[in-house]
């Protein structure tokens, strides 16, 4: 079975081979706003002369804005644009103008409803201080090195991994697995380099194929099984709550940015907010340990796991519960039991959103008009 899976790991830079991340990255954003600001220029001209009174076919010619229609315009201007474009991949500028070209595409497809879900808006402009630095590489040498603790990338050359990158090593040396491409980005304060990979995986089945089990996921538990078993709910983010407020409070007394009198933030201000952002990502990564804990050993055992279609975005609009089901990760829970079901034989049901599951007694089928939020479930029969 050939799927795509991604292998992540940190890295380990040098000072040069940060501050080169930095430029590609940057040379990213400067490609995606210079599109947009082309792209919108003449959005903006067409909406004028309508209001003119102009007719459609004497309106200003639109511009193309698919990635060969970026890519093409950005090479015919990046000698002006950016003089220094040499200095960079061109796989940086790519970046940015696939970004853009795919936020558009979003845009588009919203608004004439191809898309499904939330609305989507037009795309803005990426700031160097809120963006987050990335950089796609899909060409050129990529590789990872035998002693398996570097990787090579264009441009950017041999980087140290902090870890290990055997299990994808040793894929690639049996030819079980192909790296499509590598990004590279900023998360909490790391660099981490992510492998889009193509593998080949050999077919499983779970240990119990003919099983089911049932998973209601919730805030006081993560997931009630239908076995009985109970998954605790860590609740990372109330766990590290008291000592990330301490940390905003430290940041916020020292001096910030401040882009009205043109003040750069000082250095203790930014050595407070690298904190900030490194107890977010323990906290994000702690979360993401346990779902995949959890994911695994459900998806490896059973045959057929069942999971309810929520309504998170509607959910995350109750300002009480909002932060404590963010926490949680229903969504996360249920994509990872999807692919990780595939990958392991087995199949996920997903139960209609108004089927009355709750309401509905094991026992004898029962099922109740109201149920208030304090009234617990009825439980299951004990097993013979």
């Amino acid at each position: 079975m050939k799927t795509v899976q991604a292998y992540r790991y940190a890295l380990d830079l040098t000072a040069s081979q940060e501050r080169a991340l930095l430029a590609h990255a940057g040379a990213a954003r400067v490609a995606h706003n210079w599109a947009l600001a082309r792209v919108k220029a003449v959005m903006d001209q067409r909406a004028a002369e309508r209001s003119y009174g102009i007719d459609e076919a004497d309106l200003t010619p639109v511009v193309g804005w698919s990635l060969p229609a970026l890519r093409r315009a950005w090479n015919q201007a990046k000698s002006e644009v950016a003089p220094w474009w040499a200095e960079c991949s061109k796989e940086a500028y790519n970046t940015g103008l696939d970004a853009l070209a795919r936020a558009l595409k979003n845009w588009s497809d919203s608004r004439t409803g191809r898309r499904a879900g939330r609305l989507v808006g037009f795309p803005r402009f990426k700031s160097r201080r809120r963006s987050t630095p990335t950089v796609r590489f899909t060409t050129g040498a990529i590789r990872v090195e035998p002693d398996r603790k570097h990787v090579v990338l264009p441009r950017l050359g041999r980087l140290k991994l902090h870890e290990s990158a055997r299990k994808l090593a040793r894929r690639l040396d049996a030819g079980t697995a192909r790296i499509l491409s590598a990004t590279v980005r900023r998360d909490g304060g790391r660099w981490h380099v992510a492998f889009c990979v193509e593998v080949d995986r050999a077919e499983r089945s779970p240990a119990r194929p003919a099983a089911a089990i049932g998973a209601d996921v919730g805030l006081k538990h993560l997931a009630v099984l239908s076995t009985g078993e109970l998954a605790p709910n860590p609740c990372h983010l109330n766990a590290a709550g008291r000592r990330m407020r301490r940390l905003a409070r430290r940041m916020s007394r020292r001096v910030g940015p401040d882009r009205r009198i043109g003040r750069n933030p000082s250095t203790r201000w930014a050595q407070a907010r690298r904190q900030v952002a490194r107890a977010h990502a323990r906290v994000a990564n702690l979360r993401r340990d346990g779902l995949h804990k959890l994911t695994t050993r459900l998806a490896r055992e059973y045959g057929t796991i069942v999971v309810e279609d929520l309504n998170v975005a509607g959910m995350l609009r109750n300002r009480r519960l909002a932060r404590h089901i963010a926490d949680a990760g229903f969504a996360e829970l249920r994509r990872q039991l999807a692919y990780k079901s595939q990958w392991n034989g087995g199949r996920l049901v997903v139960a209609d959103r108004w089927f009355p599951s709750s309401k509905t007694c094991s026992g004898c089928g029962a099922v109740k008009t109201k149920l208030a939020l304090s009234e617990p479930p009825t439980p299951a029969p004990p097993a013979a």
